[in-house]
């Protein structure tokens, strides 16, 4: 099948508007290349200090000879169920490195931060800041010049971002990604979304709410629903650095082990000592970046990834736009329904065909790119195949040739949905982004009045006071990366859930996120630019009309021309956070780039043409300056 035209379009115009801080990327990854492994750059003393708590075997193959020497980043904790599984992973990853006749070292941990625990709490204005660390401290795991090839245990929300972001600041480095897999399936999505719901309306206790959540968020592994750490998976995989096939394979499983050893050969046998060598730099391409963001359109994914693939392309000198993605899910079919955007888990997507069986699709209508560079020969057709193992070998299949499941999973012919369901919205009131996969046709479009609001708090309590109109549009502003580091507000859902399934007609419109999980009600998020950059979030007033149509793709404030012009920003009137380490990121929150340029908080790739150190381009937010605006949070953040 020849490729869809505008997926070629989409292609060519993100390498254009790239060819010269991809080029000047490219120049730098190859100008850290060695012509040998390169702590053989390293003085004695340097060399001694890097092996000096090896063993007798890893000792003298560092010190005497050209062996790959494999570093391992991890973001193990035990305190997160999907990080927990890595625990023994350095251990297992160090005993192939020695049977292969090549060693391993954990090179250094990233932290691994849960917005399933942070949730409404004040840890999570650290959220999204904490990718950007997570960025910085692979980066300093790699700086001692000791690897030969690389390995990344990680996981969720903004880890694999952060990670994929100090692994191209070393781009020169082979890298595999590793995943640990997701929990067994517990009670359905919809039963824990239900009782939410209930406590929400005060009909349900609080036990029985955390015995359902309980009952849902069970054991060791990923979480079952198809968020933002799932959604990493299988952009993984789609831009060929994850072994295919490999994200929903269950911990614990002799499949998990056989697919964590072949992910350390492949480490081993593509670094640049052998005839196979595959930097991730050139591996991560613009090819591999769409074929990421088709993946996420077909499959329903993420709304964060909007957010993070930007910075990830932009580590890599690629340059992608809030456009590309609406182009892209105009004309890519979404191939699953996984929750929120159907019943079923990722354990039930994996055995209906998971994602070897939405590659072979997308690929057989010229919807995804074949032939970028991947871990494995073959580009991305090696994806359509299922791991399996034969006699205890790990062998390769080709993936099913009909759905096991057509309520979970189907062939492009005959999609879900003809688009894949992610909306750019414009309008007076900025750009934003919905979710469309996730809400029923019948809710897309809302022309209902403001309530505006600073914080998800300040909603609760006129729910509680019996103060929200009937119909209405809940504007939380002052919530984006300037402002408090834009926090998901997920714990707004089972409200607004509640009132939707009541019969009313209710959105919401702000400045922050909304999590991976969400959907049900129409949400206009990410408002670019954000109140706290002065942007016409902070000119609403309450009872202004508002009209968010998320099949036309606008989001507008019907106010008189004049009047919204005469109108004076407003304000923020939220409470200063709680400390909880919040004062150590006030640098964070002055220097962020805006939420479509991928909310940076540190310099990432090449500069721009401009050379703005930054990289994110004043021009896409609304030409304001960032080095003009004072935020209103300034006070907070002195």
């Amino acid at each position: 099948m020849s490729l869809h035209p505008v997926l070629h379009d989409v292609t060519e115009r993100i390498r254009e508007r790239s060819r010269a801080s991809r080029a000047a990327y490219l120049a730098g990854i190859d100008a850290m290349r060695d012509a040998g492994p390169l702590r053989g750059r390293l003085s004695c003393a340097n060399l001694a200090h890097g092996f000096a708590a090896c063993g007798p075997v890893d000792k003298a193959r560092l010190r005497e000879g050209p062996t790959p020497n494999l570093g391992i980043v991890t973001a193990y904790n035990d305190m997160l169920s999907a990080h927990h599984p890595y625990e023994h992973y350095p251990e297992r990853i160090r005993e192939v490195a020695r049977r292969l006749g090549a060693t391993a070292q954990v090179a250094g941990g990233v932290p691994a931060m849960c917005d399933g625990v942070t949730q409404g709490r004040a840890g999570m204005d650290l959220s999204l800041f904490s990718r950007d660390v997570i960025a910085q401290a692979t980066a300093i795991a790699l700086s001692h010049d000791m690897f030969d090839s690389t390995v990344y245990l990680g996981i969720c929300d903004k880890i694999v971002p952060g990670l994929l972001i100090g692994a191209l600041a070393f781009g020169h480095l082979p890298a595999v990604f590793v995943p640990g897999g997701p929990m067994p399936s517990g009670i359905p999505n919809r039963q824990k979304a239900e009782v939410r719901e209930r406590y929400a309306a005060g009909e349900a206790t609080r036990e029985e709410l955390l015995e359902v959540e309980a009952a849902s968020y069970h054991s060791p592994g990923t979480c079952t629903f198809y968020g933002t750490a799932n959604s990493n998976q299988v952009m993984l995989e789609a831009m060929g650095v994850q072994l295919p096939a490999s994200s929903f394979v269950n911990p614990g499983t002799p499949l998990r082990g056989a697919l964590t050893d072949a992910a350390v050969e492949r480490a081993l046998a593509t670094t640049a000592l052998g005839n196979d060598y595959r930097p991730l730099g050139r591996l991560i391409d613009e090819r591999a970046i769409v074929n990421a963001v088709v993946a996420l359109m077909a499959t329903g994914g993420s709304t964060n990834h909007t957010i993070h693939w930007i910075a990830v392309a932009r580590a890599a000198g690629i340059v992608l736009t809030w456009d590309d993605f609406d182009v892209l899910s105009s004309i890519v079919p979404l191939l699953a329904r996984v929750y929120p955007n159907g019943e079923a888990d990722v354990n039930r997507f994996q055995a209906a065909g998971g994602t070897a069986f939405v590659f072979r699709e997308l690929l057989d209508a010229g919807l995804m790119h074949a032939d970028p560079p991947t871990l494995l020969d073959g580009g991305m057709r090696a994806w359509c195949q299922e791991p399996r193992l034969d006699a205890g070998t790990l062998r390769w299949f080709p993936t099913v040739a009909a759905s096991g499941d057509d309520g979970v999973l189907r062939e492009a012919a005959r999609p879900f949905e003809a688009q894949g369901g992610l909306r750019l919205l414009r309008g007076n009131l900025g750009r934003a982004l919905i979710k469309t996969s996730a809400v029923k046709p019948e809710y897309r479009r809302i022309d209902a009045p403001a309530v505006v609001v600073d914080t998800p708090q300040a909603l609760n309590r006129l729910h509680r006071s019996g103060a929200l109109p009937h119909d209405f549009v809940a504007v939380v502003r002052y919530q984006g990366p300037r402002a408090n580091g834009m926090p998901e507000l997920h714990s707004l859902a089972p409200l607004l859930g509640m009132l939707q399934n009541q019969g009313r007609r209710v959105a919401l419109v702000t400045d922050g996120r909304l999590s991976g999980a969400s959907g049900k009600f129409p949400a206009a998020i990410h408002v670019t630019p954000e109140a706290a950059r002065g942007g016409p979030l902070a000119r609403l007033r309450d009872g202004d009309r508002i009209v968010l149509d998320g099949e036309a793709g606008t989001l507008e404030a019907m106010v008189d021309a004049a009047e919204w012009a005469a109108r004076a920003v407003a304000g923020d009137t939220a409470p200063a956070g709680a400390d909880l380490g919040r004062n150590l990121f006030a640098f964070n929150r002055r220097m962020v780039g805006p939420a479509d340029q991928g909310g940076l908080s540190i310099s990432c790739g090449p500069p721009t043409t401009d050379g703005n150190p930054w990289n994110y381009d004043a021009e896409y937010d609304f030409g304001l300056d960032p080095a003009a605006i004072t935020s209103p949070h300034a006070s907070k953040d002195a």
